[in-house]
């Protein structure tokens, strides 16, 4: 019907879990960590393999946006620091 607006459902927003392999207040390594396990799970499983978006949204509510953007770069210039497979 023209006129009604489309009701599109609000994404939850919420932060990465507790895991307790990172105790500390310090969640750099939490955020690189799933970082990389997001590549490795969608490297072995395809990107439409829906348990890896854990990891994504991990490191997509951990990570600082540039060092997301830093590391993408790198692994398209085939020069990133950590071992994804």
């Amino acid at each position: 019907m023209p006129g009604k607006a489309e009701i599109v459902p609000e994404e939850i927003m919420q932060t990465a879990p507790f895991d307790p392999r990172f105790p500390n207040v310090n969640q750099t390594k939490y955020c690189y960590q799933s970082y990389v396990d997001w590549h490795r799970c969608t490297r072995l499983k395809g990107e439409d393999y829906s348990p890896c978006e854990y990891f994504k949204k991990c490191y997509k509510s951990l990570c600082p946006n540039s060092w997301i953007e830093q590391w993408d770069t790198q692994i398209a210039e085939n020069r990133f620091p950590g071992k994804i497979l």
